[in-house]
């Protein structure tokens, strides 16, 4: 009678196939990993898009005021399924102390369509020479932990800031505000967004923003330079 043996595989040739096997089994799952249907729900209407200074749909603002927050490489998705006058529902996280929604789905409540966090970039537009414009301040825009990124102009106009300056430059970006900025503007069908480089009370009294500038080599000094 033969007796059988066993073949022990090294410990690293095992993890390997376990890791395959892993592998493969999360390869024929299809959709996104989280659900958001578990999340909270947020009705309304929509008024308008948010946009970056690049001109991409970052997030919407419902007609009661509550801004909700999307990731820009869903624009594309966004503007097909989503448009300013549409009923929707959220699903994200809301803030405690702000009208503000994290959105990871938002559906169309006439056609059903929902749109989550798995599409291609888009959002092309046409930029303008720096400019500089008047309005009123309509309210405040967010990111997704809150800090102040700009605000709405109550003609639909966006302004964006870098978040520091957005902080240090606050009492022009209350409502009711009335300010002149001076930035880069960005046409799009979505709306007009302004990347402010400049805010006062008038055109002629422009408060200058210190915009951050890019990091250089890491070990490096000022600019750029070693050290």
């Amino acid at each position: 009678m033969k007796s059988k043996t066993h073949r022990i595989l090294p410990g690293g040739l095992i993890a390997a196939i376990a890791l395959a096997s892993g592998a493969a089994v999360y390869a024929q799952t299809t959709g996104p990993l989280w659900d958001p249907a578990q999340l909270p729900a947020t009705k309304g209407t929509v008024k308008q898009y948010t946009l970056t200074p690049r001109g991409d749909v970052d997030g919407l603002i419902l007609n009661d005021g509550t801004e909700v927050k999307l990731p820009p490489h869903l624009t594309g998705q966004i503007v097909f399924a989503i448009r300013p006058g549409d009923a929707v529902t959220i699903r994200g996280l809301k803030a405690f102390a702000l009208p503000l929604v994290d959105a990871a789905s938002v559906t169309n409540d006439v056609t059903g369509a929902t749109v989550t966090d798995n599409g291609p970039p888009g959002g092309p537009g046409r930029w303008v020479n720096q400019q500089t414009i008047s309005g009123r301040i309509a309210t405040a825009l967010h990111g997704r932990r809150g800090e102040v990124n700009g605000a709405l102009l109550d003609n639909g106009i966006i302004l964006r800031l870098p978040p520091p300056e957005a902080e240090r430059l606050q009492a022009w970006l209350q409502p009711g505000q009335t300010v002149a900025v001076r930035g880069a503007s960005l046409v799009t069908p979505m709306g007009t967004v302004i990347d402010v480089t400049a805010i006062g009370a008038s055109p002629d009294q422009l408060t200058e923003l210190a915009i951050p500038l890019p990091a250089g080599p890491r070990g490096a000094g000022p600019k750029g330079r070693p050290k």
